[in-house]
């Protein structure tokens, strides 16, 4: 077992940096400041519950189309609501912060910190009256993801992670988690949003892995990558997905043991793909399957 956190602990080392947009002379957060932005991000996913929750439970009957004439992108009247409710917690609390939102522009971007936010990730989900859709906050510290939070309000469970720290908040207490054991994809449970996210060359590389893989799963949206940290899914590998979709997932694998990179093993995630494994082994055969 030594090992195999010693593995996890290089690799990590030898891409952290790939996130880095600053100068590189800021001291790294401590661990005490650390987890205070962590209670404070608890905050804005409470913010947001306040808005979701309810409107999932009274049903959503409208969702508008982001993407007019191309595949079909809804959002709600509760993501653009909700999202307002988390920016007006950090303007009130942490006014010198930036925030980057899904919903709306983005305000100081050049602050050391700035919050990711995702009102509602898995908006499908959300208007479909099922239970996998969360809300993702991440902090960055000059570009670097070094917080997340996945929070399942339906499901009342919040998940965690920074530096080495990853918990499952639920029912009012806080479990460690951890990512599995598991090294080989032919015992890998596999998981992606939608079957028919990939084209082209990409699918053909997706039903690779789904053909090496033991079982897969469809329909989570970032749900599945918490499950990845707490050790019940295995792998998770993506496309398409943009800086609020991956910046709360990143430091929450990481903390939880997993690696997370992109299709060619890489910690640069600006073509969209995303590539989350329990384990370095996993990652590795993941990426010699997947490669393009």
């Amino acid at each position: 077992m030594a090992n195999r956190r010693d593995a996890k602990k290089d690799w990590r080392a030898g891409n952290a940096g790939v996130y880095h947009a600053g100068n590189g002379r800021s001291a790294p957060v401590d661990e005490s400041r650390i987890e205070t932005f962590a209670a404070f991000a608890g905050r804005i996913a409470d913010a947001a519950r306040a808005v979701t929750l309810p409107a999932a439970e009274s049903g959503v009957s409208a969702a508008e189309d982001k993407n007019e004439g191309g595949a079909f992108d809804p959002v709600t009247v509760a993501d653009r609501e909700a999202e307002l409710a988390m920016r007006a917690l950090i303007e009130a609390n942490y006014p010198d912060h930036g925030v980057s939102g899904e919903e709306f522009e983005v305000l100081r971007g050049d602050a050391r910190f700035v919050w990711s936010l995702d009102p509602i990730d898995g908006t499908r989900a959300f208007i479909c009256g099922l239970p996998g859709w969360t809300t993702l906050v991440a902090l960055l510290d000059e570009g670097r993801p070094v917080l997340g939070l996945v929070d399942a309000p339906r499901l009342d469970e919040r998940y965690v992670g920074f530096g080495g720290t990853a918990r499952l908040e639920r029912g009012g207490g806080a479990t460690p988690i951890a990512v599995s054991d598991c090294r080989a994809l032919a015992t890998a449970r596999l998981a992606t949003t939608d079957p028919y996210l990939f084209a082209g060359v990409e699918a053909e590389a997706f039903a690779r892995l789904r053909g090496a893989a033991r079982l897969t799963r469809y329909g989570f949206d970032a749900y599945a990558y918490a499950r990845l940290a707490a050790g019940s899914i295995d792998i998770v590998a993506e496309s398409g997905l943009k800086p609020h979709d991956w910046a709360a997932l990143v430091p929450l694998i990481r903390a939880a043991g997993g690696v997370v990179g992109n299709w060619r093993g890489e910690a640069d995630f600006a073509q969209g793909q995303v590539l989350a494994a329990a384990t370095p082994a996993l990652f590795e055969a993941a990426v010699r399957t997947l490669a393009l």
